[in-house]
């Protein structure tokens, strides 16, 4: 039978192991599977078996625990503290199952194993849920962004405007609107209604209108917000059309439908 040689070395083909052949006691390294916890070992090992996690056989899943912190310790990993209390608490669980109960107390007392299968069949639920969560596509690893820059044709509809920016041209009426209040007390009767009509005529037979020009400064402040509301029912009626060319640029108001009616 011919041999074949069962390695090179320095090109040299060699046909049997050298009797003097020393390996070292670390050569051989064994690679165990990652726990995320002691959770994890524990749910590990009770769903290799199939084993019933509303009934855990504490004895044996107990043993098969203890062996895997003993391959631990002797690799010399680095043995995290929830894996020994969690190996306290199996001990403690098996314990209290061993003892002898009284014959009046069995249906009263709680099963030791109680708070551990709810807590196993919590940390099931997270994780199943997250390994759902990491099998929806993710941008990066499934697939990749792609942006496109599309110049303005002429033409085209403006960009609605930005709500912030809104806000800050309504805040410039505002605090111009202040300069010229008094203090006078009076009872003024204002109509949204009313100045609704008066922007729809103020922007008859024009293409745009800045928004600060639909607002009269001397009027003061209550004039000021009567007219804003205005404006804003007007928008959310669609008589009137809002926007600007970009950020923070000059806000203007077309109308829309010329041929509409206030009721």
């Amino acid at each position: 039978m011919e041999n074949y040689p069962v390695a090179k070395v320095y090109g040299e083909a060699m046909v049997e192991l050298p009797q003097d052949l020393y390996i070292p006691p670390d050569a051989l390294e064994v690679f165990l599977d990652a726990f995320e916890g002691p959770l994890d070992l524990l749910l590990y090992l009770i769903r290799r078996q199939n084993l019933d996690v509303l009934n855990i056989p504490m004895s044996e899943v107990t043993r098969q625990y203890m062996q895997y912190v003993d391959v631990m310790r002797e690799k010399q990993l680095e043995l995290a503290a929830d894996y020994l209390l969690m190996a306290a608490l199996l001990i403690e669980i098996k314990s209290r199952m061993l003892l002898p109960r009284p014959v009046e107390s069995r249906e009263d007392e709680q099963d030791p194993r109680a708070e551990l299968v709810r807590r196993l069949l919590e940390y099931e639920r997270m994780k199943l849920a997250a390994q759902q969560l990491d099998a929806l596509p993710q941008a990066g690893r499934d697939f990749a962004l792609v942006q496109v820059w599309l110049e303005q044709a002429a033409g085209k509809r403006l960009p609605e405007v930005n709500p912030e920016d809104l806000r800050q041209a309504w805040l410039g009426v505002a605090a111009r609107a202040r300069v010229h209040r008094h203090h006078r007390v009076t009872r003024e009767e204002l109509s949204v209604r009313e100045h609704m009509g008066l922007i729809l005529r103020r922007l008859q037979g024009r293409s745009f209108v800045e928004f600060e020009a639909l607002f009269e400064a001397g009027n003061g402040l209550p004039e000021a917000v009567v007219t804003f509301l205005a404006l804003l029912e007007l928008a959310r009626e669609t008589l009137v059309e809002i926007s600007q060319t970009e950020a923070f640029a000059t806000i203007y108001v077309k109308l829309i439908n010329v041929g509409r009616e206030l009721e």
